[in-house]
């Protein structure tokens, strides 16, 4: 159950996807944690102890479910080719993501420009020739 499954393989996303989902989870038994203090005793020793062994096992549970998850056959596969794939990626330079930006930002303000004139043409008579 706890063997690790092609572990040279997929490295850095099942190492992310798993920090990812750790990171989530540890906010969650953190604000758990706030709530068990706000509604419990914490002046007592009992209250104390549940605020805080709660949310600490729960995240050791949801660790060992993480360790295993990213290790099992499929889903690291799955994780495995994705990082394939993401390598075969041809990013845009910076000059074409620039050239890309300006074109789209013309674009828009050329269809405002069009849309307001058409929207001024049909007030003006929508008010003057139907008399509206």
């Amino acid at each position: 159950m706890l063997e690790k499954y092609k572990w040279g393989q997929g490295k850095d996303t099942r190492l992310y996807s798993a920090l990812a989902l750790g990171l989530i989870s540890a906010i969650g038994c953190w604000r758990l944690y706030k709530q068990l203090e706000a509604s419990l005793d914490v002046t007592q020793t009992h209250g104390i102890v549940l605020s805080v062994t709660v949310p600490l096992a729960l995240m050791a549970i949801i660790g060992v479910f993480l360790y295993w998850i990213v290790n099992k056959p499929t889903v690291a596969d799955f994780l495995i080719a994705a990082e394939g794939e993401l390598k075969k990626v041809s990013f845009s330079s910076r000059r074409e993501i620039a050239v890309s930006t300006f074109v789209v930002i013309v674009v828009v303000f050329l269809m405002a420009a069009m849309l307001g004139t058409a929207d001024f043409v049909f007030d003006l008579f929508f008010t003057n020739v139907i008399g509206i």
